[in-house]
């Protein structure tokens, strides 16, 4: 019985179904040289029509382009007034922009109307009520709308790019009043970090890592002893605030390996609770280099929404303002999928080689101005990859009574929340 999804060519045999297993095998391996012979060359065919036409090739791969999720990703149809919109999946900086082409747009109404009063008004002026009719006639024609149908692919693609820079600028105004002690309008202060762990750890030595990665950071370690009191991570948030530190760190563990991240802001909330995974220590990765005392930069990619927006700024905090840049370190935290990588790097600015391309930028062509310039990355280590988890309310004596976000809230694959 033939086959519904295989299609027979001449350079194959007839697709049936045999109870012998070696005539099956043989059958199989029939099949499959035919569909490769025929892919072979319908490629073949395929290059030597675009070797005519080098057009075909172009559009072939402007509509060549996967649908990952990245592309596929749905937000959240709202208005301007999202309040702080921490459970809500939307783009801060479209919603900025259509807001300024709202206002442009009313500018433009006024200041047409404005040319019509003027225009009723002077009747007797011929020649100049023709010139403004004529240039009201250029300026208020309406755009003709395209007639070509967009593709399955330019539908689901984002509007704009998925490796842009984080801009901080844009933080909703309710947001920054429900958490007005990370979104403070002074100066940011000198972070200073204390490091702990989980009750009984033995996570020493990557606590002593993450000391190298926070400026300003002190480990100390968290013992459960039966003579000793176990201290709690709301008493240890008390004690480090008394002592002018910034923000409390506690490495969770699970069979000698890291599993969690908890930030504790100081002096009063709220805290972050991050889940961790692909924990590799700077030893462990080829050519890597050994990190300095310098103040590294800071770099944060693709936060988009309030709740990104949020965690931006509390990442921010543990950073000075002001880096050392003769170390030439940088920090890079990469949101991809409501996935933070985490990654450090030494950079080193050298000429291009003549085998090597010149810089692209994230729209895809060429940056100008830096044509004979190639940057070297030497990683330092560690890196790990993050994902939010909950966020709590101030500090509490039992995590997760008042929480003000949570994960595990969506169902839909193709909607993030970061």
């Amino acid at each position: 019985m033939a086959s519904k999804k295989f299609k027979p060519s001449a350079k194959s045999a007839l697709p049936f179904k045999t109870g012998n297993r070696e005539k099956r095998q043989k059958l199989h391996i029939t099949r499959k040289k035919a569909l490769d012979n025929t892919r072979r060359d319908e490629r073949f065919r395929r290059r030597r029509e675009e070797d005519k036409d080098p057009s075909l090739r172009e559009e072939r791969l402007r509509k060549n382009i996967p649908l990952t999720l990245e592309r596929k990703r749905v937000w959240d149809d709202v208005d301007r007034d999202t309040g702080d919109g921490l459970g809500l999946s939307v783009d801060v900086e479209r919603l900025k922009r259509q807001k300024l082409e709202e206002e442009a747009q009313l500018d433009a109404e006024d200041d047409r109307g404005e040319v019509l009063e003027t225009q009723t008004s002077e009747d007797d002026r011929d020649s100049m009520i023709d010139s403004a009719s004529d240039s009201d006639e250029h300026t208020t024609a309406p755009p003709q709308p395209s007639s070509r149908q967009k593709s399955a692919t330019e539908r689901a693609t984002s509007p704009t790019q998925s490796t842009t820079s984080t801009n901080l600028d844009l933080t909703p105004s309710a947001l920054a009043a429900r958490f007005p002690t990370l979104f403070s309008t002074d100066p940011p202060s000198e972070p200073k970090t204390l490091i702990t762990t989980s009750l009984n750890s033995n996570l020493h030595h990557e606590a002593r890592l993450l000391t190298t990665l926070f400026p300003n950071s002190v480990y100390i370690p968290r013992s459960a002893h039966r003579h000793s009191h176990k201290y709690s991570v709301r008493e240890i948030a008390a004690f480090a605030s008394n002592r002018s530190y910034t923000a409390v760190l506690v490495l969770k563990e699970d069979q000698k390996k890291p599993t969690g991240l908890t930030f504790v802001h100081l002096p009063k909330g709220p805290t972050f609770h991050f889940s961790i995974n692909n924990w590799i220590e700077g030893k462990r990765l080829p050519g890597h280099g050994n990190p300095t005392d310098h103040m590294p930069e800071l770099i944060l990619n693709n936060f988009r929404t309030p709740l990104g927006l949020l965690t931006a700024h509390l990442f921010r905090t543990m950073f000075p303002p002001q880096p050392e840049l003769q170390g030439r370190q940088v920090v890079t935290l990469h949101n991809q999928r409501d996935y933070i990588f985490l990654r450090r790097h030494r950079y080193v600015f050298r000429e291009k080689r003549v085998t090597e391309k010149n810089v692209i930028g994230p729209d895809g062509k060429a940056v100008k101005g830096v044509e004979g310039i190639r940057a070297g990355l030497q990683e330092l280590g560690p890196r790990f990859t993050m994902k939010l988890r909950r966020i709590d309310r101030g500090i509490q004596r039992g995590s997760g009574q008042e929480w003000e976000w949570q994960g595990k809230m969506e169902k839909q694959r193709t909607k993030f929340q970061l």
